[in-house]
């Protein structure tokens, strides 16, 4: 079965190739033939088509993201190269190139920045559905310039639609399927008057789990019920001030997480033989509860000299609560309830000059402040944690551009970004257990200050060597704050340095687009978790070095009623010389601090489990990611239209423990996806299909101490579709 997935992806890029071939030897005999559609981003601050931003990026509109079959975050790594996204439970650790988040952590910072509606999004409550989206734009490699800090791997850039002055229009979507699936979303643009404009998006999603507790609960981990709800308020006065505001608020449950014991591992063989990866056997309550609002208000003033001043101020409050059977198993009773809130308040200025000129410029400021409050309590061996976190980020920056002449043109980028945090709390053990004090025994204090700051930016230069052929270079650097693990200790913030070429080019007269690039990274203090052995506690720590190369080939075609698009990436990354605890040794043993020389009682002796990662691949970093879509549009008649669509997705095997236990290795995977559209004028039937061949596949872990849990994939899912555009 395996080996026939890999041929179907093989023989589905074959044949895109030899059809696009074929077609374009026929192009001249059709003068009519439909180009691929124009992109337009705003990843450097200005609207600019894809093709002539010097970036290696993947760019999708709101009509892509469907045809793509991707409906969220986790979905997103089936449409772009060198991207990963590993389920954790709380978190969705988000990769680029082998770069990015690979601790759960609350105290380290995404390494991939995300931003919604221009506010950057920590990495709670990030798993909700898009809907209504204008584009998602995904970048790859440090954004040192207008992203700063927390960019090492990239940054993606989620983009809502926008009040349209003087249009009435909307739609509406109403769909069912698989596992009682219920999807009902719908945006309405009204207009008041000729200089205010409003619009209204609400997305309603639900389904059944895909799992069946076996426990005494009968918990339904894994279901989705979910309510979003975007306000947009466009107000234009004047041809020289511009304000647009969204308010969007989310509400989700998932009846819990759903996950079983990695074999091998502490509760990893507890669990009735012949169960499936659909079975669970908790043994207490499980619940999983997300809430999050956010507002941003985007300000434009044009000023004299055509210089344009924006102003963004966002706010968001984001927080989970969550009730975990922490073993998954009915042996054991290890249980966890957590709460983990968020506040963020952003405030961003920009200058943007004009782009008549030989010289153009960008300069900008950036404020930042975090709170966020953890409070966790364990009941198999009682343990409370109670972790507050106050982050400030500051920035300014700039970036100036001179075309030298009409083909060259030069741009250098630099930001200043400082960042402090201050945290307080305590870990405390042992509460009512005879041997420990009556209120439990504090093992770890995590009051701290740690502070850095770091300058980045970019060097590049582009040159258009033939119409609508873009080649560029450049040097760029990237940088990710420390943090704090305990009152002793911090771990230091993270730098790459990046040096890359790429090559974007649009062929046979538009019918053809292209972006193709290869990059080095040298990186230093990679963090990641760990325990530290000066204290038996789970911690944050630095790979002192790592080395990361490769290259990404993107390519879309539209040839009449066929289009095609396919992208690949091939990136191997390598660790520096660094030691690690692998707590699957330690099944059984109390984790204290390190054992002194002849030490034998109340200590750990680390030596058995201390395992050397040198030369081994960064954390949830595949070698290879590919995927491809074909579709044609078939038209039956002059009103009806019949375009079946199918996608494919393949992303190699990648490691998500630092202790390369090959327990917490993440498999390989091929997914397919297919959608069937009828279209007559402003109506649309669709039947939609994800994981077609179903497959079974582990998107995640989260980790435990001696134990650990794996989530899987969703399964094969059928969803027929209506929609009313007006």
């Amino acid at each position: 079965m395996k080996n026939s997935r890999i041929l179907i992806g093989a023989l589905c890029s074959v044949s895109m190739a030899a059809l696009a071939t074929s077609v374009a030897a026929q192009a001249a005999a059709a003068p009519k033939v439909e180009q691929v559609q124009e992109v337009v981003v705003t990843a450097q601050k200005r609207s600019e088509n894809v093709q002539t931003v010097p970036i290696s990026m993947t760019a999708l509109t709101g009509a892509g993201l469907a045809n793509k079959a991707v409906s969220g975050l986790e979905d997103l790594q089936f449409a772009a190269p060198s991207l990963s996204v590993e389920n954790a439970g709380l978190t969705q650790s988000v990769n680029i190139r082998g770069i990015g988040l690979a601790s759960g952590s609350p105290n380290a910072a995404n390494g991939v920045a995300s931003y919604l509606d221009g506010v950057f999004q920590p990495p709670i409550v990030s798993g909700g559905s898009y809907y209504d989206l204008a584009d998602v734009e995904v970048l790859r490699g440090p954004q040192g310039t207008f992203v700063g800090s927390n960019s090492t791997g990239g940054a993606i850039f989620i983009n809502s639609q926008s009040p349209k002055l003087q249009r009435f229009e909307g739609y509406a979507t109403l769909g069912g399927g698989s596992y009682s699936g219920f999807l009902g979303q719908g945006a309405i643009n009204v207009p008041l008057g000729q200089t205010l404009a409003l619009r209204l998006a609400v997305n309603d999603e639900s389904h059944d789990s895909y799992y069946t507790d076996h426990g005494p609960y009968h918990n339904k981990a894994g279901r989705l019920d979910e309510l979003g709800t975007r306000l947009g308020i466009l107000w234009k006065p004047t041809d020289f001030y511009q304000a647009t505001f969204k308010l969007e608020n989310i509400q989700r449950e998932t009846g819990g997480y759903a996950y079983q014991p990695v074999p091998g591992t502490e509760f990893g063989s507890t669990n009735p033989a012949g169960g499936s990866i659909r079975d669970l056997y908790y043994n207490s309550p499980a619940a999983n509860n997300e809430r999050a609002i956010q507002g941003v208000l985007e300000q434009k003033i044009q000023l004299p000299f055509d210089i344009t001043l924006k102003s963004i101020t966002g706010y968001q409050n984001k927080q989970i609560h969550n009730l975990y059977d922490l073993d998954g198993t009915e042996a054991t009773s290890d249980t966890e309830d957590q709460f983990v809130r968020e506040k963020v308040y952003t405030q961003e200025f920009d200058l943007l000059s004009p782009t008549t000129g030989k010289f153009s410029w960008i300069a900008g400021g950036y404020y930042q402040r975090n709170r966020i409050d953890v409070i966790i309590s364990e009941g198999a061996f009682p343990t409370s944690i109670l972790d507050q976190n106050k982050k400030t980020t500051l920035g300014v920056f700039g970036q100036v551009s001179y075309q030298f002449t009409p083909t060259i043109l030069l741009t250098t980028g630099l930001r200043y970004s400082d960042y402090k945090v201050d945290s307080s709390g305590r870990v405390v053990v042992g509460a009512g257990i005879p041997t420990f004090p009556p209120a439990g025994q504090q093992v770890a204090d995590l009051a701290g200050h740690e502070e850095d700051s770091a300058v980045t930016g970019k060097v590049n230069i582009d040159w258009t060597f033939a119409p609508h052929n873009l080649l560029y270079a450049f040097v760029a650097r990237g940088y990710k704050s420390g943090g704090i693990n305990s009152a002793t200790e911090n771990f230091v913030k993270e730098t790459v340095w990046n040096y890359e070429i790429g090559w974007k080019s649009t062929l046979w007269d538009g019918h053809v687009k292209t972006q193709l690039d290869a990059f080095y990274n040298d990186y230093s203090n990679f963090q990641f978790d760990t325990v530290n052995t000066a204290s038996g506690q789970g911690a944050v720590q630095n790979v002192p070095t790592a080395a990361i190369g490769g290259v990404e080939a993107q390519a879309q075609a539209q040839f009449d009623a066929l289009r095609l698009d396919a992208a690949i990436a091939y990136v191997h990354s390598r660790l520096g010389d660094y030691s690690v605890i692998n707590q699957n040794r330690l099944v059984g043993v109390t984790l204290l601090p390190q054992c002194a020389p002849g030490q034998t009682a109340g200590c750990t002796d680390y030596s058995k489990a201390t395992v050397n990662i040198s030369g081994a691949p960064n954390l949830l970093s595949p070698d290879v990611t590919f995927n491809a879509g074909v579709e044609y549009a078939f038209h039956l008649t002059a009103d009806y239209v019949l375009t079946p669509r199918l996608n494919y997705a393949y992303q190699s095997s990648q490691q998500a423990s630092a202790s390369l236990d090959p327990f917490y290795k993440i498999g390989a995977r091929n997914l397919v996806s297919a959608l069937v559209s009828l279209d007559h004028q402003d109506w649309r039937l669709q039947l939609r299909a994800t994981n077609l061949l179903n497959e079974k596949y582990v998107s995640g872990f989260s980790v435990n101490g001696a134990s650990g849990n794996r989530f899987y994939g969703a399964p094969q899912q059928f969803m027929f579709v209506v929609q009313r555009n007006f």
